[in-house]
């Protein structure tokens, strides 16, 4: 082989093993054009949230309407009707029911997400009641009220089936759990970490207790350095626990413990956005909160939104 052939066969070589150990150039990140802001029909006053999946789902204190949005789009429709009694705190299940706290009617529903259909009905309490948050267990679904120291237990039985309409019980709160004047006490509704016991937060007192749900037995749970004046919802992931301070236009972020008996306070997520936000639910990588404007006054013309930020 003369030299010139060497030459030419060697930069060829050469070419060909570096177009191989180039990294392949990087992929461009597709934008995020999902909306930071969802917009509610004007006039909705929105209290509770409940995701599943792409979908949101939105309770209106003011008439009892559900509104479904889909998280991607942005595109709302109507889920449920106006009811005449609100539609406080919301859960949703993989079965596709709602189920919704009814404040001052002193009720729960259970709505089917595909038709809007009620499928069940409870009354729990008469006035003075304020049923305000649900959170699911295992075994059942466990909602407080504002206007009493107990919580109301709605057993679920094999498949999830639902009980008859007196089948639901009333747990009295006691231990550290202490009432307080005639505002909003409890609030918020969680589970621990383990799933052994519940969490619920004292709007008015800015404290946050563990409930044994057999017995209703209270105690503090120990955040050092944190308090969580008018704590509204809370969402659980994890271990953190995220609590909405509606007045305060804030989530506290609190890293709890397995048994949900003490916790670290992490910090706080604010946004321009808040505007008395409520309640908290997480889909899609963020977390959304429906936006109470408990500071403006409701007219059939005021604009509700909704607000997704990124968790800590």
């Amino acid at each position: 082989m003369n030299r010139r052939l060497r030459t030419a066969l060697g930069a060829a070589l050469t070419a060909t093993l570096l177009a191989t150990a180039a990294p392949a150039p990087a992929r461009a990140h597709a934008p995020d054009v999902r909306p930071t802001v969802l917009r509610l029909p004007d006039g909705f006053q929105p209290e509770g949230i409940a995701t599943a999946g792409r979908y949101a789902y939105f309770g209106s204190r003011a008439t009892g309407a559900i509104q479904r949005i889909d998280l991607i789009t942005g595109a709302g429709r109507q889920l449920s009707p106006a009811t005449g009694t609100p539609s406080l705190g919301l859960d949703v299940d993989p079965r596709g029911r709602l189920f919704v706290a009814g404040g001052t009617a002193g009720d729960a529903r259970v709505v089917d997400t595909r038709t809007g259909r009620v499928l069940a009905r409870y009354q729990f309490a008469t006035a003075p009641t304020f049923v305000n948050d649900v959170v699911r267990t295992g075994d059942a679904a466990w909602f407080t009220d504002s206007n009493r120291p107990v919580l109301y237990r709605l057993p679920l039985g094999p498949g999830g089936a639902l009980p008859p309409a007196d089948g639901f019980g009333t747990i009295p709160l006691t231990g550290a759990y202490q009432q307080v004047g005639t505002g909003v006490n409890l609030n918020g509704i969680e589970r621990t970490p383990d799933g052994a016991a519940l969490l619920v937060v004292q709007s008015n007192t800015g404290l946050l207790f563990r409930v044994d749900p057999a017995t209703g037995v209270t105690a503090t749970v120990d955040v050092p350095g944190a308090s969580f004046d008018y704590g509204d919802g809370l969402l659980l992931v994890g271990r953190t626990l995220y609590v909405v301070q509606n007045q305060l236009n804030r989530i506290a972020v609190v890293e709890l413990n397995r048994a949900g008996t003490a916790g670290r306070f992490t910090g706080t997520i604010t946004d321009p956005n808040f505007d008395v936000p409520t309640t908290v639910a997480r889909a899609l990588g963020r977390l959304y909160l429906p936006n109470g404007r408990f500071t403006t006054p409701p007219t059939p013309t005021t604009p509700y939104t909704v607000t997704a930020v990124r968790p800590h």
